[in-house]
């Protein structure tokens, strides 16, 4: 069996190009939102447990 697509014009394509480049930013700005509050958990967690436990020397299996 053929396999189709739809025909885009050129206005078609830079649409759809501007809307791709808008994207990865918003992605990539949501992205780094993320990691840097993933790392600031991992700062936070690291600290209480340094702070308040300590290792039984008990291996989960």
């Amino acid at each position: 069996m053929k396999q189709y697509k739809l025909k885009t014009t050129k206005i078609e394509q830079k649409a759809v190009d501007t809307y791709k480049k808008i994207e990865e930013g918003v992605v990539k700005g949501y992205q780094e939102v993320e990691d840097a509050v993933v790392g600031a958990y991992k700062k936070i967690e690291d600290k209480f447990v340094d702070a308040f436990l300590e290792e039984d020397g008990n291996d989960m299996k």
